[in-house]
């Protein structure tokens, strides 16, 4: 199985142009496993929401207590019906949809996190430095960011601040979080592993989280996408398609011949 992000030719060779490999095979499939199931997830998980769609703190929730946060109508059709599923109103079925994918990205993302971690993987791509982390270089990467201003040749071969900050976020806090509450409100897991329900403090605690940390993932979801669109869909998507990638050429300067 070939490695992540090896170029095709030596690195102090590449330049705007170059067609490299960027991304392996198992994060390559991973990506695409996972986008599906977090969208039936979301999908899913609106029409289970419709049927009580008011969020509370610790154990007990019922339509008398104090929400902290209210949805819509008890039992009705709070959200468009292409954004559910099932489209048409039906708890029973959302839940199975829900659950049958939960367990999807379970084994998906204990697979992905052993794997990265074993691989070396998570060091090698996500490794941060203090001055990586100083008010300076963060200013310097929010701005190049507010410009359009995106790395070219081999240095787009390599994320930048922002990029590992929101990926390591994702993958070891959003993602995690999802799963554990979302085990924190199964009665059954309760019985089997009551640590959970302690930890979050209550089962709708759990279910408040759980909803926080999946709107987390959404706003995550469409900033990658606008950065997808910006940067280049056709060549962005072939990276994660085929896993070849086309390095960025430096933008031709005032006077010169593209």
């Amino acid at each position: 199985m070939e490695s992540e992000g090896t170029p095709v030719v030596p690195p102090t060779a590449l330049q705007g142009g170059d067609l490299v490999r960027r991304h392996g095979a198992v994060t390559r499939i991973w990506h695409w496993i996972n986008a599906v199931t977090v969208i039936v997830m979301f999908m899913s998980g609106l029409m289970i929401l419709n049927a009580h769609p008011r969020l509370y703190w610790g154990n007990d929730g019922h339509e008398r207590d104090d929400a902290w946060l209210i949805l819509g109508g008890i039992g009705q059709e709070n959200f468009p019906k292409l954004l559910t599923i099932p489209s048409d109103y039906n708890l029973a079925d959302a839940r199975l949809w829900h659950l049958s994918f939960a367990w999807v990205l379970f084994a998906g993302l204990l697979f992905y996190l052993v794997w990265g971690l074993l691989s070396g993987r998570w060091f090698k791509t996500y490794r941060l430095r203090l001055r990586d982390l100083s008010p300076a270089h963060l200013w310097h990467e929010i701005s190049e960011h507010a410009r359009l201003r995106f790395p070219t040749g081999a240095a787009a071969l390599d994320y930048n601040t922002l990029q590992k900050l929101a990926y390591l976020g994702t993958l070891f806090m959003l993602l995690p979080l999802v799963v554990l509450t979302g085990m924190t409100m199964s009665p059954g897991l309760n019985a089997a592993l009551p640590w959970l329900e302690i930890m979050f403090g209550g089962r709708q605690s759990a279910r408040s989280i759980h909803f926080l940390a999946a709107s987390g993932l959404v706003l995550f979801f469409v900033v990658h996408i606008a950065m997808v669109v910006l940067a280049g869909p056709f060549n962005e998507l072939r990276s994660m398609i085929t896993g070849w990638y086309r390095l960025p050429a430096e933008p031709a300067r005032e006077g010169e011949a593209p």
